[in-house]
């Protein structure tokens, strides 16, 4: 059976080295004992900060999301308060132009009444007829003074038969009374054409009202698309400050974890370097060598016969 062998060289450290060797021990065993607080430079994240939690507010009121929360360690989105949710940052545009729209139909109802072939009546004059009577009658008056006129003409005259009178008589009620139908035509015709011009004048003023009312729809929903790009440029602007502002805290804050760090491993250093000055000053200080195996196998005689190489003998004639 194999024996374990140990053997040990032991190197002493000179005498004049030995107070600081003992002193070097004492402090790192003391060292040792004291744990490093780590908390104190370990790796952590700054928090969101009020820039990143506006930029943040600002792009859900523009969702219309409502108020955001914020926890009050991370700053990070924590909810959402209930009852604040709104309506989108475009939305009330939208809404404004669909009224518009909606508001052209009833024009285009309107101007729709403008047309036909009684397209003119509700634009007919109320004094029309009353203007109709008094020409009418006014000439009538005149017609029957003229009339007047000739039969007294003929009476003075005392030559004219019965036969020719009535002839005159009659040519002058004939002529007058296509006067009267003439004049009471062209009446007509005026309050006609005048109505007529009013109604088609109409016709264009609701169609130019409703290209208007068009129009202005059209630039609202020009607004409900510019919008979202203006507050999409204000967010970005907010957020790339509150970017800025996070990146300046944490570099803050390493910083800050570097310098705690090297505080903290300052006694550990000097330490460090004291051992480092002894190790120079004793080129190398005591050593202590510890070996521990397996004693080395004794060798049989048949494989030290074979290894020496015995004669020419083989196995057979060596055992015979």
């Amino acid at each position: 059976m194999a024996e374990n062998i140990t053997q040990t060289t032991i190197t002493q450290a000179p005498e004049y080295l030995k107070t600081g060797i003992e002193k070097y021990l004492q402090l790192a065993t003391d060292q040792a004992a004291q744990p490093l607080d780590t908390s104190q430079f370990a790796p952590s994240v700054v928090g969101l900060g009020k820039l990143q939690q506006q930029a943040q507010q600002q792009a859900a009121t523009q969702a219309g999301l409502g108020t955001l929360q914020f926890d009050d360690k991370t700053g990070a989105v924590s909810g959402i308060k209930e009852g604040t949710a709104g309506v989108a940052g475009f939305q009330p545009f939208l809404d404004t132009a669909k009224t518009s729209l909606e508001g052209i139909s009833p024009m285009i109802e309107a101007a729709g009444q403008r047309i036909g072939p009684d397209a003119y009546k509700p634009f007919e004059s109320p004094y029309q007829s009353a203007v109709r009577d008094a020409t009418l009658a006014s000439f009538k008056d005149q017609a029957d003074m003229r009339r007047q006129q000739l039969i007294d003409q003929q009476t003075m005259a005392g030559g004219l038969d019965n036969t020719r009178a009535g002839v005159q008589l009659a040519e002058y009620n004939r002529k007058s009374d296509m006067d009267r139908a003439l004049l009471e035509a062209q009446l007509n015709q005026a309050g006609f054409t005048q109505a007529n011009q009013l109604a088609a004048q109409a016709f264009g003023q609701q169609g130019q009202l409703a290209g208007l009312q068009s129009g202005l729809a059209n630039q609202q929903l020009g607004f409900a698309t510019t919008q979202p790009q203006l507050a999409a440029g204000a967010i970005g602007m907010a957020q790339g400050l509150g970017s800025q502002d996070l990146a300046y805290r944490q570099a803050v804050q390493d910083a800050t974890a570097q310098q705690n760090q090297m505080a903290a491993f300052e006694p550990i250093n000097r330490l460090a370097r004291f051992g480092q000055g002894l190790t120079g000053v004793g080129g190398g200080l005591g050593q202590v060598q510890t070996m521990t195996g397996p004693a080395a196998p004794q060798q049989s005689p048949l494989a030290g016969a074979l290894q020496a190489g015995i004669g020419a003998f083989s196995l057979g004639k060596l055992f015979g």
